[in-house]
């Protein structure tokens, strides 16, 4: 339905640039007959006498009143008539408008006692402006093919974000069930001869699952900022990967020793950073250095995540952020569209690609105002 109707909208606009045409040239042709009948009017006026009766060879010249006419007798311009008085006073502008006048239709030819006369002329100041009509039109329907295409490109994007939304709150809500029971067997574990080291490690993973399962149910929803440390957020989020992530990738971190204040949802936020990183890790292929740093400016509170893969190329430094986009054989490229929607659209931050270069490694970063 929607490509029949830019189909029609096309072959419609084609007609009526063609009917424009047609009444371009038709409208050209009747003022050439216009210009003919006034130079065989101002030949009759000019051989008349006295006897001759001129009233209607008179009238045809003094209808013309929008179309310019330059007469040229030999090598001198004998008269004009519909041009303005700078080029009238200007012989150099004169000339000049000849020329131009020469480009635009052929001359009509008199002849006036053996001498040959011509007339030169342009099209009338309604001719000019039919000129632009075309382009005025093909223009209105750029403007409206725009407005349609952004209208469809908004509501598939809607579409999308409510399918994606969806999507995330049934996984939270079908994590929920196995959960509860990994609970109920962690109890059961304590209660057994089992080592405390053990039974606590697998308590951080439940509670990460838990963790993972609150952040797909605040998909699509306002979530609920609370006034947290940023440095604290960040360096456990940071920790709690670099502990279970591959051996070959050096991780460090930079922050300040005194805590951040601001307004943060700590499992959106830890969602951030795990992307970023699993994001290094994915483009040095599990093996490099990741560095996240925590710097503060005056206006801005800055974390960086930067690796040491195969840097991004500067044309596609934005569209990574779109819905969709992945470079992985695996995945649907929702990785840094949720990343960028937690960052700006839940804590009014703003995140992009500061640095990158191939095979040197990327740096990202994030800008919290003050």
């Amino acid at each position: 339905m929607r490509w029949g109707l830019i189909l029609l909208s096309f072959i419609i606009l084609v007609f009526i640039l063609w009917n424009t045409y047609l009444f371009f040239q038709t409208f050209k042709l009747e003022e050439r007959q216009k210009m003919q009948n006034w130079a065989v009017a101002t030949n009759s006026i000019n051989a008349a006498d006295e006897n001759t009766d001129i009233g209607l060879a008179f009238e045809i010249v003094k209808n013309n009143n929008s179309i310019p006419i330059i007469k040229i007798q030999g090598d001198t311009i004998s008269d004009m008539v519909n041009v303005s008085e700078d080029i009238v006073k200007d012989k150099e502008k004169a000339l000049k408008y000849v020329q131009k006048l020469k480009s635009q239709n052929d001359p009509i030819i008199l002849d006036a006692d053996g001498k040959q006369i011509y007339l030169y002329y342009g099209d009338s100041e309604l001719i000019n402006q039919l000129k632009y009509y075309p382009i005025a039109l093909i223009l209105i329907v750029i403007f409206f093919s725009g407005m349609i295409f952004s209208f469809y490109r908004a509501d598939k994007f809607s579409s999308q974000n409510r399918l994606w939304a969806g999507m995330a709150k049934e996984t939270a809500h079908q994590i929920g069930t196995p959960l509860s029971s990994l609970l109920g067997w962690i109890e059961i574990l304590k209660m057994e001869d089992v080592s405390e080291d053990t039974v606590t490690e697998i308590q951080k993973d439940v509670d990460r699952l838990q963790t993972i399962a609150d952040r797909f149910s605040k998909i699509g929803s306002a979530p609920k900022l609370e006034v947290i440390d940023l440095v604290k957020s960040t360096k456990e989020s940071f920790i709690y990967l670099s502990d279970r992530l591959s051996k070959q990738i050096e991780f460090t971190f930079e922050g300040p020793e005194y805590p951040i204040m601001i307004p943060l949802n700590h499992e959106l936020h830890s969602w951030v950073i795990e992307n970023l990183v699993k994001n290094g890790i994915d483009a040095m292929k599990g093996k490099g250095k990741i560095n996240l740093r925590i710097l503060e400016s005056e206006r801005y509170y800055k974390i960086q995540v930067s690796d040491t893969g195969k840097g991004i190329p500067k044309n596609i430094q934005k569209t990574i952020f779109e819905p969709g986009y992945t470079t992985k054989k695996r995945g649907w490229g929702l990785g840094l569209s949720l990343t960028k929607r937690i960052v700006e659209t839940y804590h009014n931050g703003k995140i992009k690609v500061i640095h990158s270069e191939i095979d040197k490694g990327t740096v990202f970063q994030i800008s919290f105002a003050k």
